[in-house]
């Protein structure tokens, strides 16, 4: 396989998840497992979705941990900042927000030009 750089995160995510870098990382490396790891007999762009869509649940869990965590801490200001995280994860998760398919040009358009390249 000749060496592609790595699928492009839209950039939505990217723009929601600025505050969070570890998370772009991580959206970054499943999408790399994707290239590096594929099944067969599902295309490559349903997979990097699906695994956008795991990290992203992922992100929901943790934040509701942070939120429990917050809220047994009895500290207001923390349990603002928890509820904020936990919204803003699951807008991202959302097909309304930040998995809205519209939005995953780049990622389709990154899949449909270097499809040869997987074969």
């Amino acid at each position: 396989m000749p060496h592609l750089p790595p699928p492009p995160i839209p950039q939505t995510l990217r723009d929601m998840l600025k505050d969070y870098p570890g998370h772009i990382e991580a959206l970054e490396a499943a999408l790399n497992d994707v290239v590096e790891k594929p099944f067969k007999g599902t295309p490559l762009f349903e997979q990097a979705i699906w695994a956008l869509e795991g990290a992203l649940e992922a992100f929901i869990s943790e934040a509701r941990g942070e939120l429990k965590a917050a809220e047994a801490s009895g500290d207001s200001a923390e349990v603002g900042r928890a509820k904020a995280k936990e919204r803003l994860m699951f807008r991202a998760r959302s097909g309304n927000g930040g998995m809205r398919l519209g939005l995953m040009d780049d990622l389709w358009d990154y899949f449909e030009s270097n499809g040869d390249a997987f074969r």
